[in-house]
C-alpha cells in the first residue's frame, strides 16, 4: 500500500483519521504535513465532536521520523524543515478544538511517542511500548519533549530519554499517564474505544471545547517553542556523529 492519510466520517459525528506508511509507519516530510493538515481542517468541521487518530498496520504505531529523509538532509534549513513536521502534527492536535483520542495498537518509537502524548485521551493495546531513540543517532526528543512531558513529567520523561535503547511496556506508559487504558488486545481496544467516542459525542460541543482548552491551558508558547527545537535536532542531524549512526540505522533495518 501507498503512503496516506485518510479520514472517515459517522453519522454521530465521529471522524476517524488514519496515517499510514510501509516501513512500519515512519514519517518522511509530506506524510507530517498531510497529517497535521487533516487533524487542522477536520477539526474546524462544524458536524465533527471527536477525533480518533490511529495508524495502519498492526503491530507498529510509528517507528518515528524517516530514516531515508534524515539521510537526504544537508543544510540547518532542511534540517529544520523536517522536524517542523512533527512539531506541526502536534501544534494541530493541541490547537484543534475537538477532543482526540489516540488508538495506540503497536509499538511506538520517537515522533511516536510524540504523537501518543498530543492526543487528549488515549487507549493501547498490550503491544503499544514505546522508547525514545533520538540519542542513538546523536540527537534527543526535543521536538516532542514538551507534549511527553506534559503527559509524564519531567522524571519519567528523563528515564525515557536517556534510556534510549529501551522498550518500555504498555503498562508502564499508562502507570506514567501517557495511556489511559490499556487492552490485551486491538479487538478490546476498539470496543471500548468506540463505545467511548460515542458517549462524547452526547454531550456538550461546547463544553469539550472549553475543557480542551483547559486541558492545553499554558501551552500556548508551544509554536515558537517546537520551533526552537526543530532547529536543534536540524543543527545536530548534520553532524558526523548523527549521520554515521543513520547509515548504521538503515543498514540494521534493511
Amino acid at each position: 500500500m501507498e503512503p496516506h492519510v485518510t479520514v472517515d466520517l459517522s453519522p454521530e459525528g465521529i471522524a476517524t483519521i488514519t496515517f499510514f506508511h510501509p516501513a512500519q509507519n515512519a514519517m518522511p516530510s509530506f506524510l507530517l504535513r498531510q497529517l497535521a493538515e487533516t487533524i487542522q481542517e477536520t477539526g474546524q468541521n462544524p458536524a465533527i465532536k471527536v477525533i480518533i487518530l490511529q495508524s495502519g498496520g498492526e503491530r507498529t504505531f510509528c517507528a518515528g521520523a524517516s530514516f531515508d529523509e534524515l539521510a537526504t538532509i544537508q543544510t540547518e534549513e532542511e534540517g529544520l524543515t523536517f522536524f517542523s513536521g512533527f512539531a506541526n502534527v502536534i501544534n494541530a492536535c493541541r490547537t484543534s478544538p475537538v477532543i482526540i483520542l489516540g488508538r495506540i495498537q503497536g509499538k511506538a518509537v520517537g515522533g511516536g511517542v510524540g504523537l501518543a502524548a498530543a492526543t487528549d485521551y488515549c487507549f493501547a493495546t498490550q503491544h503499544a511500548a514505546i522508547r525514545l531513540s533520538e540519542l542513538l543517532i546523536g540527537i534527543g526528543p526535543f521536538v516532542v519533549g514538551p507534549a511527553i512531558e506534559r503527559k509524564i513529567g519531567v522524571s519519567a520523561f528523563s528515564q525515557l530519554t536517556l534510556n534510549a535503547s529501551t522498550f518500555y511496556s504498555a503498562t508502564w506508559a499508562q502507570d506514567k499517564g501517557l495511556y489511559t487504558e490499556v487492552f490485551a488486545t486491538t479487538a478490546e481496544l476498539d470496543t471500548a474505544l468506540s463505545a467511548f467516542a460515542r458517549s462524547l459525542t452526547a454531550y456538550h460541543p461546547a463544553a469539550l471545547q472549553e475543557l480542551k482548552k483547559v486541558f492545553w491551558q499554558g501551552t500556548e508558547h508551544w509554536n515558537t517553542l517546537l520551533t526552537e527545537r526543530a532547529a536543534i535536532s536540524g543543527r545536530l542531524v548534520l553532524s558526523d556523529f548523527t549521520r554515521a549512526a543513520i547509515v548504521r540505522m538503515k543498514a540494521k533495518n534493511q
